[in-house]
Parts: structure tokens; C-alpha cells; sequence
């Protein structure tokens, strides 16, 4: 498993539009869903009146437990193909998708839009490719489902493939360069093989398409940066850190600056899953024992960084924002606890500094006074104590956050430029 290299893989579309048997279907392709589970399942779904749905339930098997009180034992959502390891995050709906999104410790390196023939574009379709653009997602597939209930019509599948160009090609996505692939979860064309009932089509498979994804670069030249999720002090190896590495590269011996705080140490020892490390590279969640610093001086959300090259120190901060879901208006002043990386502040939105059309991400007309649930923005932001972020361009995992308030996700976005404190 370890061997391969591994990628998130989300995937969204319109709640009716079958992907959660898309899901299903490739974890029974890949091996990941025995015959044994798939034939439970049918059972399950049979008993419930719902025939066709023994695949859906591989997915939301979760929920449909809370609501039957049976159990179904399949919880992974891993699985395997020739070339790559996957995990799936899934996105059900619009709270649940920001949540496994950001706060997530993973995040998508690719996510496939799933889009039913039978009842085209949906609103939520287009929202969703939107959302996950604004993001940072890289990499995408386009999945036409349900192509057995309108009889594989070639002319059916086209005029989709056309409204879905018409939408997402304005918000700049390479139309040209995204597989769109017309397949049926439930019947199982063109997930694996090559379907038989659409000869037309001389595209890639899903799970081919998915060998075609490139895995996420890890970027080992860059600058040490592993935000610190928790601090313990253990005995004979003194102050031990917790936290996944997102750029660069740690190993013992290495002197270490730890920012916001500005102080210095040295690496004794790293440890993963029990095992001493030589080096801890991206995507590594280690414990690591330090040398000269005491447990007081750093906290959660510290960030361990090369000392020839600290991460900044932001004064304020402008980022793209997308608001999920807030019961009035955010306008200029609004202060609510900002999730970055593993920190978590008050900041104060201090501008809006415009809106963008989420049909076309082109920036609209005028400063707006105030942004609402939907709405797209670049704000002024300025935290409330000091906190170590990047652009997302230069380090993803310090240039990502979300905004929670009143107990849910208000927004979320990415850091598009960092004004840095004054030494």
C-alpha cells in the first residue's frame, strides 16, 4: 500500500446524480468492496425498498445506520489502482464538503464532478466545480453517469459534455484538457473496462483516468514548515512536539526556529507510527524531541521552520474567500475565529475588496459594504495575534483556513498575499 503513491480524491455533484454509486461501484471495481459486503448490501437494500441502491450504500452507509440502527462493516474508503493509492473524501453536502475539504487534515489532489445524463446540469453541479476551484483544486474528472437510462444515446451524452463547457470553461478550467467520461455506476460501463454499449466513445475509463492524475509534488526543496498540532513533555526526551511536515525536510542534528515565537532549538529525534526517522519529509506526521526549548515557549499552531528562512509573521493578510453559510452578513469589522493550519484566532476583516461572480469568477463592479452566503470575495484580513501564514501558492497547507463562528464553518478560503510584521 505504502509503496504506491498516494492521492485524495473527492467527489461532488448534485445530491441525485449517483455518487455514492459511483463510489460504491469503484470500491467493488478495485477489490475494496468484497462480493461478500456487495451481497449484504443488496440484502440491506432490498429489506429498505431500495433494490438498486446496494452501492450508495457501501458510501452512506454511515447515515443510513443512524437511520435503521443495522450495521454494515465496511468503513474504509481506500482503494488501490495499478499505479496509485487512493483515499476518498466524501463530499455529501454543502457543510460536509467544506469541512472534509479544510479542516480535514487531507486535502483533494483531484476531484471528479459527477453530472447525471439523465437530468443534466444541476445548480449544485455548478456551485460545487466553482467551490472547489476557488480551493485550489488542481486536477479534475468529468463523470456523466447513469448513461444506461438514457440508452447510451451518444447525441444525449454531447449535449451535456456542451452545457458543462458552456459553464465551467468561463471560470478557467481547461475544458479541453479534463477527461469527460460517460459511464453507468449502477450497470458498471466504463468504470473499468471499456463499456460494450458505447462504442463511440474512445476515451479513458474512470479508473484509467484516475491512473492519468499526477500525484501531488512534494515540495522537499522548499523551506522547513510543520505546524504544530500538540505539545507533550515526555520523559528523558524533554519537549516533544506533534505535527504533520508541509514543506521541506526535517532530520536530527537540525537547528530549528520556531515562529511566531522566535525561538531556537535543535532536533534530537523524530518518530513515526513508533519507528525513529532519518528524515521526515511532506505529508510525514511526526513527534519529534527538541533540544534547548521548553514546552511554555511554543503552543499549538506554532510552526517549526528552517531558521535561515522563517515563515512569516503576518500583519495582515489578503485572500479569496467563499461564504458557505452565514445567517446574515459579513462586512467590514466582523472578527470571527479563523482556522489556519493548526492555529486557531479571532481575526478582523478589515476591507472587502471586491466580489466575484461564482458563474464566472470574473470580479464584479463597485466595492461591495457587505458579503453574503454564496457570495465570492478578496477581503483584507488582520489577525489579532500574531500568526505565522503563507500564500497558498507557496505553501499550501500554510495558506489555507476557515472561518467558524456560532459553531459552523461561515466560510473558507485561501491566502492569496501576506503582509509581513516589521522585525
Amino acid at each position: 500500500m505504502a509503496d504506491k503513491p498516494h492521492l485524495n480524491l473527492i467527489f461532488t455533484g448534485h445530491v441525485d446524480h449517483g455518487k455514492s454509486t459511483t463510489v460504491g461501484r469503484i470500491l467493488y471495481e478495485t477489490g475494496a468492496l468484497s462480493e461478500n459486503d456487495l451481497r449484504k448490501l443488496k440484502e440491506e437494500a432490498a429489506k429498505v425498498g431500495k433494490a438498486t441502491f446496494e452501492f450508495a450504500f457501501a458510501m452512506d452507509q454511515l447515515k443510513e445506520e443512524r437511520e435503521r440502527g443495522v450495521t454494515i462493516d465496511i468503513a474504509h474508503k481506500d482503494f488501490n489502482t495499478q499505479k496509485y493509492y487512493f483515499t476518498i473524501i466524501d463530499a455529501p453536502g454543502h457543510k460536509d464538503f467544506i469541512k472534509n475539504m479544510i479542516t480535514g487534515a487531507s486535502q483533494a489532489d483531484a476531484a471528479v464532478i459527477v453530472t447525471s445524463c439523465k437530468d443534466g446540469i444541476q445548480a449544485q453541479t455548478v456551485e460545487h466545480a466553482f467551490l472547489l476551484k476557488v480551493l485550489g483544486v488542481q486536477q479534475f474528472i468529468l463523470g456523466v453517469n447513469k448513461m444506461d437510462a438514457v440508452d447510451y444515446s451518444e447525441a444525449k451524452f454531447n449535449e451535456i459534455k456542451a452545457s458543462l463547457i458552456a459553464k465551467l470553461k468561463p471560470m478557467g478550467y481547461a475544458v479541453d484538457k479534463i477527461p469527460m467520461i460517460p459511464y453507468s455506476a449502477y450497470k458498471g460501463d466504463n468504470i473499468k473496462v471499456k463499456s460494450t454499449n458505447m462504442p463511440w466513445y474512445t476515451g479513458p475509463t474512470l479508473l484509467e483516468a484516475f491512473d492519468a492524475l499526477i500525484a501531488p509534488n512534494k515540495p522537499l526543496d522548499k523551506p522547513l514548515r510543520l505546524p504544530i498540532q500538540e505539545v507533550f513533555v515526555i520523559t528523558g526526551q524533554g519537549t516533544v512536539p506533534v505535527g504533520k511536515v508541509e514543506a521541506g525536510v526535517m532530520k536530527p542534528g537540525q537547528s530549528v526556529m520556531i515562529m511566531p515565537e522566535g525561538v531556537t532549538g535543535e532536533v534530537k529525534s523524530i518518530e513515526m507510527h513508533h519507528q525513529q526517522l532519518a528524515q521526515a519529509v511532506p505529508g510525514d506526521n511526526v513527534g519529534f524531541a527538541l533540544k534547548g526549548v521548553e514546552k511554555s515557549a511554543i503552543k499549538r499552531g506554532s510552526v517549526v521552520c528552517d531558521p535561515k528562512s522563517p515563515c512569516p509573521v503576518a500583519e495582515e493578510f489578503t485572500a479569496q474567500i467563499v461564504v458557505l453559510n452565514h445567517p446574515t452578513a459579513i462586512g467590514k469589522n466582523y472578527t470571527p475565529v479563523f482556522h489556519l493550519h493548526t492555529a486557531q484566532l479571532a481575526c478582523t476583516v478589515t476591507e472587502i475588496m471586491e466580489k466575484k461572480d461564482p458563474k464566472t469568477g470574473q470580479a464584479m463592479p463597485g466595492t461591495p459594504d457587505f458579503i453574503k452566503t454564496g457570495d465570492v470575495a478578496v477581503i483584507k484580513v488582520k489577525p489579532t495575534r500574531p500568526v505565522c501564514v503563507e500564500t497558498y501558492k507557496d505553501c499550501p497547507g500554510l495558506g489555507r483556513f476557515a472561518i467558524r463562528d456560532m459553531g459552523i464553518t461561515v466560510a473558507a478560503g485561501v491566502i492569496l498575499s501576506v503582509t509581513p510584521k516589521k522585525a
